[in-house]
């Protein structure tokens, strides 16, 4: 069937912040193969493959400036990086429809500035992107809880992605991101972040890792708040395909909580999965209330005053 949708997590890696980040570490490419895939930066080629059925928003691949440089310098990458950001939504409509924008955690007094000043008054942005882990240490880490209070402030919702835990010696893109997801849902859980912010909205990349199927284990295991706070997370349909699985994170977080997202260039060769996912959604028992709320409804119903 012809369907409208908007894939939440698709992937770019903006050309001037790119070249500011290999002059601060020139081996980034061998050292993360991934990003040199070469529609992340080739925006030309990439209009090639939209047929108009999914737009975009857009986040950056994950360099993180907090990763490679001082907080100051941080904070003027993170600032540059998203007005590039916003420039490229304002300069391939309607593929790019909004974006993702990113924060320096080693500056956290800027980045609750750039929150306040440059992401929450510009309609470019929906959302900010945050990591599993930053400097080291779990995302719910209380250094970084000013962050999700000001998010939760101003009702910019977040975007979890997954990154290595450095002291892993095995890590691998096929496993070990579903399973650091999962730990820092299970971390931000622990917290108490959904008690403490009722009203916070997170996005968990990857259909929210391994939760959906390991729900009886945190049915039975763990307390029944912590255990029913799992379900406050909404998670994408970046798992490649699989009408199953799709299907059971449905079942586990609700069709309210499911939105349509892709990894996009990433994942199948040459431009993402978008059209596996649409298949796949196609495939599944699922309804067609069910499914056009995945594809768009929810998005649009998260990003007041979204009018796509």
């Amino acid at each position: 069937m012809t369907v409208t949708a908007i894939d939440v997590f698709a992937h770019v890696l903006p050309p001037k912040f790119y070249q500011e980040m290999l002059q601060l570490e020139p081996r980034l490419p061998q050292m993360y193969p991934f990003i040199t895939q070469p529609l992340l930066s080739d925006l030309v080629k990439r209009q090639q493959y939209f047929d108009g059925q999914i737009n975009q928003v857009i986040s950056n691949v994950n360099l993180n400036p907090e990763d490679y440089t001082t907080p100051d310098k941080a904070l003027a990458l993170c600032r540059q990086g998203n007005d590039e950001l916003a420039e490229l939504v304002l300069a391939n409509q309607p593929m790019f429809l909004k974006a993702i924008a990113m924060l320096p955690l080693n500056n956290i007094s800027g980045a609750l500035e750039l929150l306040t000043t440059q992401i929450a008054p510009r309609k470019e942005f929906c959302g900010i992107q945050l990591f599993t882990r930053a400097l080291g240490k779990s995302i719910a880490d209380e250094s970084f809880y000013p962050v999700f209070a000001k998010a939760h402030e101003l009702g910019i919702p977040i975007w979890l992605h997954p990154i290595f835990d450095e002291r892993k010696p095995d890590n691998n893109i096929v496993f070990s991101w579903e399973y650091e997801l999962t730990q820092a849902m299970y971390d931000l859980v622990k917290s108490e972040l959904f008690t403490k912010l009722p009203q916070i909205k997170i996005i968990v990349h990857h259909a929210g890792g391994m939760v959906p199927y390991f729900a009886e284990r945190i049915a039975h295991i763990l307390p029944p708040k912590q255990a029913s706070d799992f379900k406050r997370f909404y998670v994408d349909t970046a798992i490649l395909g699989n009408p199953k699985a799709l299907e059971l994170a449905v079942a586990y977080y609700g069709a309210d909580h499911v939105l349509f997202g892709t990894d996009a260039p990433l994942g199948i060769a040459p431009a993402g999965a978008g059209q596996a996912l649409l298949a796949a959604l196609d495939e599944t028992d699922l309804s067609l209330e069910v499914r056009e709320k995945i594809l768009h409804e929810n998005f649009e119903k998260m990003i007041v005053g979204d009018q796509t």
